[in-house]
């Protein structure tokens, strides 16, 4: 089965806050979205709301509800109490914990789970309870693997910022490419199922698909909103899902 596409809304509610008006609509664009085939929604809400803000979740939410059930709600985010309560309130279908400071521009690398994992496994157990499914942002390190998988988390979200970052050099591309597959391989042994996200890309992630067929969910917002301004939202969705079969 080619990977699921989520389609990450925080470009588009970043480009609506620019104004002190509803459009464009992150809610529109997200059934727009859905429309055309995408798997789910994912957000970020961040402390300081500077895109998804938190009035967003109860909308998303019942949009997912309403409109399209079945399809997914993504919300990741560092997991301070703020959060879990977010969380808890809104009833994702997947938590995505990401290691980030409230400072940080973007998510840009993954957890220390060896270092870290006294903190995540309770709050990974916090939310196992309730029925989330349970995913952590993690660096391409098939090193790291097996901590990971014994924090009881569903899967881990590979980083795919520095294979992204090679779009003008294949050589080095394909060098960040085969330590993402070890990493996949990895966690397959383990256990642990396969979501990846950050500068992907049309172009880039038909190889990524190819190198990884465990591969189960690629969270997207930046690449696909740039292209959603040439091509539209639901073309640019298309296109993304043609793009995941590899």
């Amino acid at each position: 089965m080619p990977a699921k596409l989520s389609v990450n809304l925080n470009a588009v509610a970043m480009l609506r806050n620019r104004r002190d008006l509803p459009w464009p609509s992150v809610t529109g664009l997200g059934r727009i979205a859905l429309q055309a085939g995408a798997c789910g929604l994912t957000v970020h809400p961040r402390p300081d709301q500077r895109h998804i803000r938190f009035s967003d979740l109860p909308e998303i939410r019942a949009l997912l509800d309403d409109e399209f059930p079945g399809r997914e709600f993504n919300i990741e985010g560092f997991p301070t109490e703020e959060f879990l309560a977010l969380v808890e309130e809104h009833q994702p279908e997947q938590v995505t914990l990401v290691p980030d400071d409230p400072a940080q521009a973007t998510s840009d690398h993954g957890w220390d789970f060896a270092g870290q994992g006294g903190f995540l496994k309770p709050v990974i157990a916090r939310l196992k309870k309730q029925g989330f499914r349970v995913s952590l942002f993690a660096d391409p390190d098939p090193d790291q693997v097996p901590a990971a998988a014994a924090l009881g988390a569903d899967r881990i979200e590979l980083y795919t910022g520095p294979y992204g970052g090679c779009h003008d050099d294949s050589e080095k591309a394909s060098i960040e490419l085969e330590k993402l597959g070890k990493t996949a391989d990895a966690a397959a042994a383990h256990g642990l199922g396969v979501n990846a996200g950050h500068d992907l890309t049309v172009a880039n992630l038909p190889a990524l698909a190819r190198r990884m067929p465990e591969l189960c969910e690629v969270s997207i917002g930046h690449g696909l909103t740039a292209d959603a301004l040439e091509y539209g939202m639901a073309e640019t969705v298309r296109r993304f899902i043609r793009a995941c079969e590899g």
